[in-house]
């Protein structure tokens, strides 16, 4: 009996089909989701959704330069991400430094 070794594959690629059924069905965690997506990679790095209250969401920016140019953008990031949620919307982002 003969055995092929086949090469490992990467744990994302196995656990991504049950990653949808653990994340929390909340508007965070909606907008978690769309971010990279609505604002793109080089952001993404740079500032991440970590609140939502009554609409608003919470952005923590690893710069206040950041934090500033995300408050300029933000009625169009707004809009990018409420094009991409599945359920509910927000109203504007809150920007703070120091992530």
């Amino acid at each position: 009996m003969t055995f092929h070794r086949r090469a490992p594959r990467a744990v994302a690629s196995a656990l991504s089909p049950l990653s949808a059924e653990w994340v929390p069905e909340t508007l965070l965690a909606e907008v978690q989701r769309a971010w990279p997506e609505a604002v793109g990679a080089a952001i993404a790095l740079e500032a991440r959704p970590v609140g939502e209250r009554a609409g608003t969401v919470t952005v923590a920016c690893s710069a206040s330069v950041w934090a500033q140019e995300l408050d300029l953008m933000g009625p169009d990031i707004v809009a990018r991400l409420n094009e991409r949620l599945r359920r509910g919307s927000i109203s504007r982002l809150r920007c703070v430094s120091g992530a």
